[in-house]
């Protein structure tokens, strides 16, 4: 019996769990100490009223002979199918409902999807960005180029000769955790790329409700896409199911490559490995895609971009340096003095009581930024702004 070495070629602890770890060692030295998370990306607010009523109503199908649900089709219920595809339809973007599939997660579709393609495919993949995408390559023993992603560029790397080594190409858009987004144009010029390479470029889309100016929400507004991308989305930041798991995949049945549809392909292996999200979250799901829900849950994301708002202001006042927060929920900040990411989380979490993400978590490229969060409620986030500027004043 021989384990897959690939595994200990990862970090020993994933970034967020080694920041847990931190941060309960300093809680157990101060446990007076009043702390606030700008830190891990998770919703705070409560799931929308439309979804919960049809949650409950769908909880009370399952207590009914007439109306129980037990297994499901693997690719997802056609009602949240349809309402996906009414979705896109609205934006211009036409998908039919065999090309969408439903599941617990984007991070799990993104780690997943190399399932289906060789081993022997090289990836290029930005730096800084989302761990995931480097940890599931290792994993699976693939070369990872990597792409620059770099303040002289607003961390938005184009497309390179140096790239030409590149089978599967992860673009996070808005992303994760610099909070950039790609234009129409610069979206454009990577899937010419990936069409002139015979690339795949794997869209990870999960922040898209949080686009407020003229750039794409899908890889899919961007013509020769259907031929070259896959999109991952997620009900998570947008509905705040990141307790009930809810997420989508976009194949085109246009995408193949050696001759077989990749479409077809991915619904082989999610019928093998997966066995679809429950009855009850789908309709969840379903009821955030209507009219009324979508009204209950744009009021939750506008109050996390005012979150952002607050913390860009208290940055901009104290003069420090920042990229995202208007398309995004994160905020790229440059850490004061050249400091080391770790050096000012340590700093700021003994002198302000507050946690961010260290950007060289996400990449060697991300050292010297901070990743903060809008997560958290209006008072709390501006007292932890407004504490963390005060430790940065204090460095300059």
């Amino acid at each position: 019996m021989k384990i897959n070495k690939n595994f200990l070629k990862l970090g020993e602890n994933y970034l967020f769990l080694i920041i847990s770890e931190k941060v309960k060692r300093f809680k157990e030295k101060f446990p007076k100490k009043d702390i606030i998370s700008l830190g891990i990306g998770d919703v705070t607010l409560p799931v929308c009223e439309a979804a919960v009523s049809a949650g409950l109503k769908a909880i009370e199908e399952m207590a009914s002979a007439e109306t129980f649900k037990g297994y499901g089709p693997n690719n997802g219920y056609l009602f949240l199918r349809e309402k996906i595809c009414k979705s896109y339809s609205e934006r211009g973007v036409n998908i039919s409902v065999d090309e969408v599939f439903i599941s617990d997660g984007s991070k799990s579709d993104i780690g997943n999807i190399s399932d289906i393609f060789s081993n022997e495919n090289v990836c290029l993949i930005p730096d800084p960005t989302y761990p995931v995408y480097v940890d599931s390559n290792i994993m699976a023993g693939r070369e990872i180029t990597y792409c620059n992603a770099e303040e002289r560029n607003e961390f938005l790397p184009t497309p390179i000769p140096e790239y030409e080594k590149s089978d599967l190409i992860y673009i996070c858009s808005p992303n994760n955790p610099t909070g950039a987004a790609y234009s129409h144009e610069q979206l454009k010029s990577w899937v010419d790329f990936a069409l002139s390479r015979n690339s795949v470029i794997l869209f990870d889309s999960a922040y898209e409700a949080f686009v407020s100016n003229d750039v794409p929400h899908s890889i899919f507004e961007i013509e020769g896409a259907r031929k070259c991308a896959i999109e991952f989305r997620s009900f998570s930041k947008t509905a705040g199911f990141t307790g009930m798991r809810c997420a989508y995949t976009i194949i085109s049945k246009e995408l193949e490559y050696d001759d077989v549809k990749i479409n077809e392909l991915w619904s082989r292996r999610q019928s093998t490995k997966f066995n679809g999200v429950p009855y009850v979250i789908q309709r969840a799901a379903e009821a955030t895609l209507s009219a009324e829900g979508k009204t209950q849950i744009k009021k939750n994301i506008d109050y996390y971009r005012k979150n952002a708002e607050i913390i860009m202001q208290k940055l901009r006042h104290a003069k420090v340096k920042f990229f995202g927060g208007i398309n995004s929920p994160y905020i790229w900040m440059k850490c004061p003095e050249s400091m080391k990411s770790w050096k000012f989380f340590d700093f700021i979490l003994e002198d302000a009581g507050v946690i961010g993400i260290p950007g060289s978590g996400f990449g060697k490229n991300g050292e010297n930024f901070f990743r903060l969060a809008c997560f958290g409620n209006h008072e709390r986030t501006e007292e932890a702004i407004e504490r963390l500027c005060r430790s940065i004043l204090k460095k300059l």
